[in-house]
């Protein structure tokens, strides 16, 4: 050894990969089930890049956040179908599974809260469903909290429906938080994001 630490751990081999789920195209932008593209859009922001077509069927944006290597990626398949474009971009990038986040909407979490895990089902996310199909459970998710439907709402009615006024006035400060629950992932690793955005 050349007095190198024993115990720094190997850099890992490829990027992180951040998948902000959607739909494509303007009639869905403000839709609850698009905050994933919302978070993935000011992630590009805030690393002054402009997303880009690939051909594995996404926008992509390559760079650093905290140091590391960092592909942003929209999906531009529908949502249902998102597991392809991931596929495709872990295999191009050789992602490890692990270093895989999914930004999404998640029902069953009050909005506007965030909650940060590893695995675990898709709650009847289509998008999460076609990700899991291709890769299995195991990738990191940001669940961005969008609440139930009123009433007697359909779910799937809701979740392709804009935010309302009232939830639009915290919209852009829950972006801004995902986000930066996204960096914190990456830089501080899960269980410290979680200590801080589980909150």
């Amino acid at each position: 050894m050349d007095g190198m630490s024993m115990s720094s751990s190997p850099a890992p081999e490829g990027p992180w990969l951040v998948a902000g789920l959607g739909n494509p195209g303007p009639e869905y932008a403000g839709n609850r089930h698009n905050i994933g593209f919302m978070v993935a859009d000011l992630l590009a922001e805030r690393i002054r890049s402009k997303f880009k077509t690939h051909k594995s069927r996404a926008q992509v944006v390559e760079g650093r956040i905290g140091g590391q290597r960092v592909v942003l990626a929209k999906p531009m398949t529908f949502m249902n179908l998102s597991g392809g474009p991931v596929t495709a971009l872990r295999d191009f990038y050789k992602v490890p599974t692990g270093q895989i986040i999914a930004v999404h909407d998640e029902l069953d979490i009050d909005y506007p809260t965030l909650r940060l895990k590893l695995g675990g089902g898709d709650n009847g996310h289509n998008g999460l469903k076609s990700i899991t199909k291709s890769l299995g459970p195991d990738y990191l998710r940001v669940r961005c909290g969008i609440g139930r439907p009123p009433g007697r709402m359909d779910v799937a009615a809701f979740v392709l429906k804009d935010f309302s006024s009232t939830e639009r006035k915290e919209l852009d400060w829950f972006v801004d938080r995902s986000a930066d629950a996204v960096e914190a992932l990456i830089s501080d690793g899960l269980e410290r994001a979680q200590s801080t955005y589980n909150s």
